[in-house]
């Protein structure tokens, strides 16, 4: 028995024992007694004081092996006790044993874990503020199913792994410890010691908060936000996306603007600040690039190292609660970018956590991104799985996001994603589909439109894979809406040439109608198409400087006329000549020169006519709101259709004109006779147009034209864009 005992001690001085708290803390002894071991390295004298009350005091004798002492107790009932630790100097240290305490997870909390199903895992998983037995404290839980043991270290334990070492919860592969002595606001990770026998010092994968970079050790952090938001939840609930308007401002809260001594704006000021620019210029949404906790300032957050975590750049997760909060009081929504194709090889977060591959898969050839240096999600196994759909139920719930817009998703689908031959495992069936991602990506969908069913689910995905936007029970991905990069390509391809050479090109403006149906798109113009290289909207258009404006403003026109719901991405609205750098940020000071600002003023009446016409979304995602009256005319690069809503007396007619001719007799086809007015030009003075034509009132002649029965005359601006309302 004394052999025994000795082993365990050693064991637990060595740092590899998988439940230190059978051994130590109070046990059941022989003879109506209670048995008492302690582990306290460095010590010269152990006390031990009953809480129960009781002003009982014991001494604690040295075991067999240093560090450790016991004494046996007469006590009927087990009771919580208090250490006192003295040592050489004489100091003392006071703290509650850790290994007094039963464990806090339940069995049913674990087999859903294990199982894949636990859809609030991070309640269960992480640091928590919790309370046992009255006594208060942190329980510490992680994963790590292949290390010898698992230590809680930080501020309040020196940081040193031998103090809180932590119990396996049975073959879960769980380890847990509730401390007293760690409090809200304590920094921790957890000192892993592998199966190889090495120590790794790794963060916590369920943190909700971290040190600000460079820094990155975790915060324990309990929310206190009390959300006034119930008006719009109550209205998100009772409205069908589909048939809404929708125009997004895509943001990075890094970049939007910064103080005037140079550095970040916080949650709290851009809930001053961004949600009034963004409700001034119209827009129905903000979509946030990635907020989760990451080092790397130049990934934009696209390369995660705390899912749970709100960046700390900005504040704490408190703060941003409070931002999405003001945006729904404001009637704005929220969409967070979200990353579960790839997490960065970064030593101290997800990657080889236990020592092996956990979160990833051991082969690169599945397991890593060749393009961005990154690890790929083990999509097959359920704890991942796990992780990855409660972290989205996360950031539904708790944050009362309203949508997610996941990113690389074609990434995820394909195998042979940007790899040679050679570079990829087929799958069982030999094909490049990577059927664990679409079974994840079906079951996310699945679950989160069970529990939000008005949530958005936004997929990157830029292939022709199809299904995207089609329900999980008809053997589709089950996203709400999918990004059109096909229509941004093209129509970015077509801008960008000289007008004089567009007629050779005219099919590149229409040929996204061929496949506007097949899917629930979002027209993008992003983030990815103003970096590296690429230019800024403004500066990939052809001519002179009133030409840019005016093909700027042409192509914005069309994008909000076609049908699909809209995204711009920051800045878009001041027309920049130069690309975005996240670095430098939004150059805020063009709007004192009047094309900028008038540019600003054309997208915010040209949003406010978008969500005022419930023909530009009515009846975005069914055939029968687009009708076109002329594709064809590539010689003079004009085209003109309607776009219906519910109502016919809703219809909007559109005609565009891509050359700088000025047709002042221009004449097109309509269906119903009547007086048609114009409701907005593109080419009008105030948005630094040339105010050629001034177009009012037309009505229709009995000739047909374009196939229809009648038909009007009007002057057609050059490179712009003329909306129709029938008035009677």
């Amino acid at each position: 028995m004394t052999k025994t005992l000795n082993q365990t001690m050693l064991s637990i001085a060595r740092g590899d024992h998988h439940d230190p708290h059978n051994f130590l803390g109070i046990h059941e002894g022989t003879g109506g007694k209670k048995i008492l071991r302690a582990y306290v390295p460095d010590a010269v004298e152990v006390f031990i004081k009953r809480l129960d009350g009781k002003k009982t005091v014991f001494a604690l004798k040295p075991l067999s092996i240093d560090g450790f002492w016991g004494t046996d107790v007469r006590a009927k009932n087990f009771f919580h006790y208090e250490i006192a630790a003295v040592y050489p100097d004489g100091s003392r240290y006071f703290f509650i044993d850790p290994y007094q305490f039963r464990p806090s997870i339940s069995n049913d909390d674990l087999y859903l874990f294990n199982k894949g199903d636990h859809r609030f895992a991070y309640n269960t998983l992480g640091a928590h503020v919790c309370e046992i037995d009255g006594i208060a404290g942190i329980r510490f839980a992680v994963w790590a199913p292949s290390a010898r043991r698992v230590s809680v270290v930080g501020d309040f334990n020196r940081w040193d792994g031998r103090f809180h070492q932590m119990r396996t919860m049975g073959n879960s592969g769980v380890w847990e410890i509730f401390i007293p002595e760690a409090k809200e606001g304590a920094l921790y990770k957890f000192e892993i010691f592998t199966a190889s026998r090495f120590l790794r010092i790794k963060t916590d994968p369920y943190a909700q908060f971290f040190q600000k970079r460079p820094e990155n050790a975790c915060i324990v952090y309990r929310s206190t936000h009390d959300w006034q938001d119930e008006k719009w939840i109550k209205k998100r609930a009772a409205t069908d996306a589909l048939k809404n308007p929708m125009s997004i401002y895509e943001v990075h809260p890094g970049s939007w603007k910064f103080r005037k001594d140079g550095s970040w704006l916080s949650y709290r000021e851009m809930a001053d600040e961004l949600i009034s620019h963004v409700k001034g210029l119209g827009f129905t949404h903000i979509e946030f690039l990635p907020v989760m906790e990451h080092p790397f300032d130049g990934s934009w957050g696209y390369q995660v190292t705390g899912y749970y975590a709100p960046t700390s750049r900005f504040g704490s997760p408190d703060d941003l609660k409070y931002l999405i909060d003001r945006c729904h009081q404001n009637d704005i929504g929220v969409i967070l970018d979200w990353v579960p194709a790839h997490f960065p090889k970064d030593d101290f977060a997800l990657a080889r956590y236990d020592g092996t591959a956990l979160y990833e898969h051991e082969d690169s050839r599945l397991g890593e991104h060749p393009d961005w240096g990154t690890y790929i999600f083990n999509y097959g196994r359920n704890e991942v799985k796990n992780f990855l759909i409660a972290n989205a139920v996360y950031w539904i719930k708790e944050f009362h996001a309203d949508g997610l817009r996941i990113d690389a998703v074609a990434s995820m689908l394909y195998l042979d994603y940007s790899r040679k031959e050679g570079e990829w495992i087929p799958n069982r069936y030999g094909g490049n589909e990577n059927l664990e991602a679409i079974e994840f990506l079906k079951h996310l969908n699945s679950v989160l439109n069970d529990y939000y069913p008005d949530a958005l689910l936004i997929a990157e995905e830029s292939t022709a894979w199809g299904g995207v936007t089609k329900p999980v029970r008809d053997n589709g991905l089950g996203f709400t809406f999918k990004w059109n990069m096909g229509w941004m390509n093209d129509n970015l391809q077509y801008i960008s040439k000289d007008p004089i050479y567009r007629k050779y090109h005219h099919n590149e403006l229409t040929f996204s109608m061929l496949y506007a149906y097949s899917e629930n798109y979002i027209l993008v113009l992003s983030h990815d198409e103003v970096v590296h290289g690429k230019k800024s909207l403004l500066s990939k258009m052809p001519g002179d400087d009133w030409q840019k404006f005016a093909n700027f403003k042409t192509i914005l026109a069309y994008m909000y006329m076609h049908p699909g719901k809209k995204l711009l991405f920051m800045g878009m609205e001041m027309a920049p000549w130069n690309e975005w750098n996240e670095r430098i940020g939004l150059e805020w000071q063009l709007l004192q020169w009047e094309p900028h600002r008038n540019a600003a003023l054309f997208l915010e009446h040209l949003n406010k006519l978008y969500v005022s016409e419930p023909a530009l979304w009515e009846k975005d995602h069914t055939p029968d709101g687009f009708e076109w009256i002329d594709a064809n005319n590539a010689a003079q690069s004009v085209l003109s259709f309607y776009r219906h809503g519910d109502n016919p007396e809703n219809d909007l007619l559109v005609v565009c004109n891509f050359t700088p001719e000025t047709y002042f007799d221009f004449r097109t086809g309509v269906n119903l006779p009547g007086t048609y007015r114009e409701i907005f030009n593109t080419d009008a003075k105030i948005y630094f147009g040339s105010g050629v034509i001034r177009n009012s009132n037309h009505y229709t002649e009995n000739i047909s034209w374009n196939g229809r029965p009648y038909s009007i005359r009007f002057g057609l601006s050059p490179l712009g864009v003329v909306i129709f309302k029938r008035i009677n």
